[in-house]
Formats: C-alpha cells, sequence, structure tokens
C-alpha cells in the first residue's frame, strides 16, 4: 500500500478521497495530494534511495500510487550538469543544469507526470488516456499509453509545430487538431471529460499527474549532495513544476532527508505569454488571461491553472518572476547550445534568457548556487530557428575548394 491519505482542497481544506476528481464541490478550488509524512519518513531514508533503480520511481513512498509502478520505468534521473562554461559566461559561480532533454522516452519532463498518470490510470481502471497539450504532453501521453496499452485521444491546438505532430502520431493515437488556442483546447476537454469516462491525465486525473512533477525536484536534491540549491528558474506555462518542485524541496526537509531550505524559486515566462511574470512584476495575485503570442509554444497557456500558487511559492522562497522576447530565446537556445552542448527546446530557452536578466539585475547572486530546469529537446521546436542559424558552407569534392571556404572561416 502507498502513503496517500486522501485529496484536500487548496482552498477550503475539504478532505475528498482519493478519486479521478480534481475540483473541490464545495469552492471549486483545485484538489492536492495529502500523504503520511510520518510513515513515510520511517522507510524512506537517503540509503533506501541510493539502493534504489535509476528512475524516478526511487521516490516512490512520496508518489500518489498504492502498488508498484507500471509505467514509465525508463524515466527519471536525468543529469545535472556543472555548466563552467556558461557560468563564465554570466559570470557567476556555480551554475548548474537539470537536463532534461535527454534520458526520458520521450524527451521532455512530461514523462515524468505521465509515468505517474498513467500508473494510477490502471489502479482506477481506466481503459483510455486522454490529454490537452502543447505538445510534449501529447506525446508522452501517446508513447507511454501505447507502451501500457491504453487507447488514447489527444488534443493540441492545431497551430502546434509540425515536428511536435509527426512526434504524437508515430505512436497511432487519436489526435485531434483543435482550432483554437491552448486554452480553448482545454476547455474543450473539460466537456468532454464530464461525458466520457476517460482519464484525462491533466484533468480528472491531474492531481495525482501533477505529483510527477516533484521528481525532478528530488533528483535535483540527490545530485547536488542531498542539498537543495540557492536559486532555481523553472519555466512555467500552468505553473505547476514550479509548485510541485517547490512542494518536493519542502516534503524533503519535512521528513529530514534535506536539513535546510534556502532555496528561492523563480519563474520564467516568454513576453507573449506571461500572466504569471506580469502578476509578480505589478504585485497582484490576480491572474489575468491574455492570449499568447510567442515561439515558446509549450509554455503558451493564456490561463494558467496553477498560476496563483506559482505566485505564492516564489514569493515564500523570496523569488521571482521574469519574462524575454522572442529574439532573446533564440539567442539563449544558441549560448546553451554552444557553450554546454545541449539542444533545448524554446521552453529551454526562455530559462536561460530569464536566469540572464535575473542575473543582471541583481535578484539572482553571482555568488550562488544556480540550477536552470531545461524542460524539453531542442529536436521538438527546430522550426524556432528557422532564419536564425549560421549558413552552411558548400564545397566541391577537392582541397582547393576547402581551403578557399576555410581562409574566410574563424578557426
Amino acid at each position: 500500500m502507498g502513503y496517500v491519505t486522501g485529496l484536500k482542497c487548496r482552498e477550503c481544506g475539504r478532505d475528498y478521497a482519493v478519486e479521478p476528481v480534481y475540483v473541490c464541490e464545495f469552492c471549486f478550488g483545485p484538489l492536492e495530494v495529502v500523504y503520511d509524512y510520518k510513515g513515510i519518513k520511517k522507510v524512506l531514508t537517503k540509503k533506501n534511495i541510493e539502493k534504489r533503480e535509476q528512475n524516478l520511481w526511487r521516490y516512490k513512498e512520496l508518489l500518489p500510487i498504492d502498488g508498484e509502478p507500471q509505467v514509465g520505468l525508463e524515466s527519471g534521473c536525468t543529469p545535472l550538469l556543472k555548466a563552467e562554461n556558461l557560468a563564465k559566461e554570466l559570470g557567476v559561480n556555480e551554475l548548474y543544469i537539470k537536463d532534461d532533454t535527454v534520458v526520458h522516452p520521450t524527451l521532455s519532463f512530461k514523462d515524468r507526470v505521465v509515468a505517474v498518470a498513467l500508473t494510477k490510470a490502471k489502479e482506477f481502471g481506466f481503459d483510455t488516456v486522454a490529454c490537452a497539450s502543447t505538445g510534449n504532453l501529447a506525446q508522452a501521453v501517446s508513447a507511454h499509453g501505447a507502451r501500457a496499452g491504453f487507447k488514447r485521444f489527444i488534443f493540441i491546438p492545431a497551430t502546434l509545430e509540425p515536428s511536435k505532430i509527426v512526434a504524437s502520431l508515430v505512436y497511432e493515437p487519436n489526435l485531434l487538431a483543435v482550432d483554437g488556442s491552448y486554452d480553448d483546447v482545454n476547455r474543450l476537454c473539460s466537456e468532454i471529460a464530464n461525458k466520457y469516462k476517460w482519464a484525462f491525465v491533466n484533468i480528472n486525473i491531474r492531481p495525482f499527474y501533477a505529483e510527477g512533477s516533484k521528481t525532478q525536484g528530488f533528483e535535483i536534491a540527490e545530485q547536488l549532495g542531498w542539498k537543495a540549491p540557492d536559486n532555481i528558474v523553472v519555466p512555467c506555462a500552468s505553473g505547476s513544476l514550479l509548485t510541485k518542485i517547490w512542494k518536493s524541496f519542502k516534503e524533503f526537509k519535512e521528513i529530514g532527508i534535506i536539513k535546510e531550505l534556502p532555496t528561492k524559486l523563480f519563474g520564467a515566462q516568454a513576453t507573449g505569454c506571461s500572466p504569471i511574470a506580469a502578476a509578480m512584476k505589478q504585485g497582484t495575485d490576480v491572474i489575468r488571461p491574455v492570449k499568447p503570442d510567442t515561439v515558446a509554444k509549450s509554455l503558451a497557456i493564456g490561463n494558467p491553472a496553477d498560476g496563483f500558487y506559482a505566485l505564492q511559492a516564489m514569493r515564500e522562497s523570496g523569488g521571482y518572476a521574469e519574462d524575454v522576447s522572442d529574439r532573446e530565446i533564440i539567442d539563449a537556445i544558441k549560448l546553451l547550445a554552444k557553450t554546454e552542448g545541449v539542444f533545448a527546446e524554446t521552453a529551454g530557452g526562455v530559462t536561460l534568457a530569464c536566469a540572464k536578466k535575473l542575473i543582471e539585475t541583481g535578484k539572482i547572486s553571482r555568488d550562488e548556487s544556480i540550477v536552470l530546469c531545461i524542460t524539453g529537446n531542442g529536436l521538438k521546436t527546430q522550426e524556432a530557428l528557422s532564419g536564425h542559424m549560421a549558413s552552411v558552407h558548400h564545397i566541391k569534392a577537392n582541397l582547393a575548394s576547402f581551403e578557399d571556404v576555410l581562409k574566410g572561416l574563424k578557426t
């Protein structure tokens, strides 16, 4: 048996049983998983974790499943790279990249949340899974759902990057491209979820699904030698990843895995879709929905479900939020690639570009440890770089032709 004691409304505090529900029937607040931390503390130790398989399920007591993991056994335990070249470029002393562009089956952090969501869907007895997605989640549900034997319905905005559409279609789900933004897709999926008895991973399974993001935080703490970083920069779409990383650090402190929690959380958004950053800068708790207009389509959620809670987490930690232009995003993707050999999708460019601004303005100290969360592989959004790359040098198949070009190159 697992260590989940139930669900609780994040607003009014009402308790709910462990069921595929996500909204409080009294105040319409979101529901969150509650754990027996006293029980977990007795069994989950650093030594026990270190003995386990190198995947996200090494922290299974802090994940909302009752039995053994059934999905995502190859996900998690992505590298934490010490980014010395990039640190020199940014003028900071201690910089790390949490690199979720590799290891995962579909090359993004969404493999984490889907592993938990689909394991829970199996426990609930669903035979069909579905999602509303800006791309990465579509791929993860398509892939993991195929392997786990689910019927799959994937809903995406019709304007999604072609490479992300192909990367979902290859697994042969039922893929539906909806005219409109992600927020339009999500509203439609909420209606469908109310009518059809499917496991919508980011709707009726959302309380369980979201807990998978905590594994990124658990891994960062373990990879830093069982301590939390001074600063962490997290890309924000719905805001869920940031809130769950904060929850992961607090849980590790609650059960004694880490002793201190000095971490300041920083949210990163594209200026063309920055409702969370705008609220932070304006000093308000009100998230004003926007119509997304940015190259960072994976972050293009104009009405973020967890925006308010992301603001709370940043303020509680003493952090902040920043936003950057599309031009800055592209430049940051290229900077990360040429300094550290990491090819990130547009969300990674948002993270690095915002971190650069935060460092330059003094919001992040140059003398403290900094972790950048790079959440997806650049192969997913190659279209964004079109027209922004160096040209190819065409030569004839002889030495003289090569040496003519070599004269004009930087070596």
